[in-house]
């Protein structure tokens, strides 16, 4: 267990802006985290329009957060940061990713991390010849730790395909303390809701698991929740839709749910062993939940007990036919689960563990 304070300094995507963006809900829960374990952390963010448009928060407990517009003029704060940092990190999309990368492989922290929180969609697009613009163009073996939001056999690839000498999976978590149950709102009352951003390569999942079920069900409520849906979705008369929800409005919405479906990426399903953050979030607030499945899914949650599986429209509609109490039941095991294993502090726990191998780190002089 690590008994002193660490600075970590973190180069990543947007942590102010929730919109489209899985890692600002995460990264607030760690931060948050990580504060109360006595740890400092600093997050360099690129000021970009499209999220200061939709900023929703300003202040991060936990984290001392550096917007910046151009990187020339925030390099020198960036290496003065890292000179007596603990750990320099850095992101899957962080926008600067290859300059951001560098500044912290020269620098003298003592780990040097790069934190990829999309393996799936790393590890495809490299197999299909796609260059990762986030990546250093010669991978990631100066690296002295990678971590990994997805585990099992992405671990592996992290080595073979871009050299990684030390991997770890760090996976999703909740912050309790935000997601949790909350009184039911009219506005988010469903049968079955979902709540995502829209992604092309979930449409065929989502269309047969939640469309469909919506156009059999039709004396049911179904209801998204996200952003950048297109206006050619195929829409039904009682399926409803709520743009984009910060996270401080989740829990209503889930605790409004009488079942919640989470809908995984292809990338994701694909490698297996990458729980969305958005399951643990809905379990947190009591939601029933209802999943794709895919390998290791069990690792996190028991299937039948904690969470129930679909992979038909079928399976969709005979979940909807349970009862309140055999669906409050399941929601109850799934949330002392999350309680228990999934949440932020939980997480730092573990990163405490990853960061304290003596094994891992990047040491100059005698020390």
């Amino acid at each position: 267990m690590v008994t002193t304070s660490l600075k970590l300094v973190i180069f990543g995507l947007s942590i102010s802006s929730s919109w489209g963006n899985g890692h600002a809900t995460l990264w607030r829960g760690l931060c948050g985290a990580l504060g109360r374990r006595g740890h400092r952390v600093v997050f360099f963010e690129k000021d970009v329009a499209y999220y200061a448009s939709t900023r929703d928060m300003d202040e991060i407990p936990g984290c001392e957060l550096r917007l910046y517009k151009d990187w020339d003029d925030v390099l020198p704060q960036a290496r003065s940061e890292l000179s007596d940092a603990d750990v320099g990190m850095v992101t899957s999309y962080c926008a600067d990713g290859p300059a951001a990368c560098q500044v912290v492989l020269d620098s003298t922290s003592r780990i040097h991390c790069f934190y990829d929180l999309d393996t799936p969609v790393t590890i495809s697009r490299l197999l299909a010849g796609e260059r990762v613009e986030y990546l250093p163009a010669d991978g990631l073996g100066a690296f002295d730790l990678v971590l990994s939001y997805t585990g099992g056999e992405a671990l592996n690839w992290l080595t073979t395909l871009l050299g990684a000498r030390r991997v770890a999976p760090l996976y999703g978590s909740v912050d309790p303390l935000i997601h949790r149950p909350a009184e039911r709102v009219f506005e988010f009352a469903a049968d079955l809701s979902y709540l995502g951003t829209y992604a092309a390569d979930r449409q065929e999942t989502l269309d047969r698991l939640f469309v469909q079920s919506a156009r059999i069900a039709a004396n049911r409520r179904f209801l998204i929740g996200g952003a950048q849906y297109p206006n050619d979705f195929p829409w039904t008369s009682n399926i409803y839709f709520v743009r984009h929800l910060p996270p401080a409005m989740h829990p209503a919405f889930y605790s409004s749910s009488r079942m919640t479906l989470n809908v995984t990426r292809r990338a994701m399903a694909d490698m297996g062993y990458c729980p969305s953050g958005r399951l643990f979030e809905a379990a947190a607030c009591g939601a029933p939940l209802l999943s794709d499945e895919w390998e290791g899914l069990d690792e996190f949650y028991a299937p039948g007990s904690e969470i129930l599986l679909c992979h038909s429209t079928e399976d969709v509609l005979h979940a909807l036919d349970l009862s309140d109490q055999e669906l409050k039941r399941i929601a109850a095991a799934a949330r002392e689960r999350t309680i228990s294993e999934h949440t932020a502090d939980s997480r730092v726990k573990d990163l405490e563990a990853i960061l304290e191998d003596k094994n891992v780190g990047h040491y100059t002089g005698s020390g």
